[in-house]
């Protein structure tokens, strides 16, 4: 049998209970292999790094393959600013409140609620069904890049990713970049900087030209809107009368199709070049590089995930791009343009602040939605 609506409560406490801190997933993984052991489900272990381990399992045999993804990481909370334990799913009203519990926790349990249904159920008759479980989601990505590059995105023909996304339902999502810029100088007083070199000074010219150089090719996707190129972070210097020899800066871009890593590489390099033929002593390093995603805008996926939206929610739903970069980054790498990816997940824009919440009957929908959404569409397909 499904679980029962206690349950799918129960699952996502058990889940909320578990501190899985980006860094620290293993604990969650290992629970979420015996839990669905327990349903007749063999779940494996992908190991990422000590501590960290993504998991897959899969139901039904052949093609057409459908993945469903989560992340199992979450950010820190603070129980200070909370009204309430962030690890003790607390109901209040219908919200259900823990860290985890939008972002991404619910879509998480709800995923592996409907494997368990369509396991019970002897489901699917026709195609498989892949769980995608990552580490590293919310910082670098790991877990989702060390599953495309072992193959277990080979068999894969259409991916859901069960992100929160209020309601609305995406199918691309803007690209990111994280940059460090380091210069070097030579230290010396303030009253003689002929005996120096300042280090911060061609670090504010890189900023300062690269920014222009991107204001000058940023132009507006049709979905997704503008890129984005921001200085977030600086630092130099340990007193105001002595030239820094060192100075570093740290730059993120969203970019999109129309203004993708490439053209944002190609602007770092020139003018890394540009100012280090005169005195400066520029270095770069690109330490996180997620490519924007825009897939199929009208796949069977897509419309039947709207369909089946309106149906059980009462609702339109909105299909819309994403601005924050989700795992379909990595795990999407290599499939044609027209692959089905549809990014629809419970939760709200709670997630990542005190007192995150999902509402306790949107989750429940989810858990009921998603096993007619996917075999429905493997029946189709």
């Amino acid at each position: 049998m499904a679980l029962s609506e206690t349950q799918k409560i129960e699952l996502l406490a058990q889940l909320v209970a578990i501190k899985s801190v980006n860094g620290d997933e293993e604990k969650v993984a290992q629970f979420l292999q015996r839990y669905l052991a327990d349903y007749g489900i063999k779940a494996q272990l992908v190991p990422v790094a000590k501590g960290r381990s993504c998991l897959v399992a899969k139901i039904g045999h052949g093609h057409p393959c459908l993945a469903v993804s989560g992340h199992l990481d979450i950010v820190l909370a603070e129980p200070a600013e909370w009204h309430s334990d962030p690890f003790t799913l607390t109901a209040k009203k219908d919200r259900l409140y823990g860290r985890g519990a939008s972002d991404m926790k619910a879509g998480v349990a709800a995923l592996v609620s409907a494997l368990i249904a369509l396991k019970q159920a002897n489901e699917p008759k026709h195609g498989s069904l892949k769980l995608l479980l990552t580490v590293a989601e919310e910082v670098g990505q790991e877990g989702s890049r060390v599953l495309l590059e072992q193959g277990y995105l080979t068999d894969v023909d259409a991916l859901l990713i069960a992100e929160p996304t209020n309601l609305e339902l995406a199918y691309a999502h803007k690209g990111s970049m994280d940059i460090k810029v380091t210069s070097r100088g030579k230290s010396a007083h303030s009253s003689m900087p002929e005996e120096g070199y300042n280090a911060l000074e061609p670090l504010i010219d890189f900023l300062y030209q690269t920014k222009q150089a991107f204001e000058k090719i940023n132009q507006a996707d049709e979905l997704l809107g503008l890129a984005s190129f921001n200085a977030t972070v600086i630092k130099a210097g340990k007193q105001v009368n002595s030239l820094p020899a060192f100075a570093e800066a740290k730059i993120n871009v969203r970019t999109t199709p129309l203004v993708d890593n490439q053209k944002v590489r190609e602007i770092l390099h020139l003018w890394k070049t540009k100012l280090n033929h005169t005195d400066a002593q520029l270095d770069l390093a690109i330490y996180l590089d997620q490519h924007p995603v825009k897939l199929a805008s009208d796949s069977t996926l897509l419309k039947l995930a709207c369909d089946l939206g309106k149906q059980y929610f009462h609702q339109e739903i909105k299909v819309i791009g994403l601005a924050p970069v989700t795992d379909a980054s990595n795990l999407t790498q290599g499939k044609p343009t027209d692959f089905p990816l549809i990014i629809f997940g419970p939760g709200n824009k709670s997630v990542h602040q005190a007192n995150e919440y999902v509402d306790k009957s949107q989750y429940l929908t989810f858990c009921e939605l998603y096993p007619q959404l996917f075999t429905t569409y493997l029946a189709k397909n």
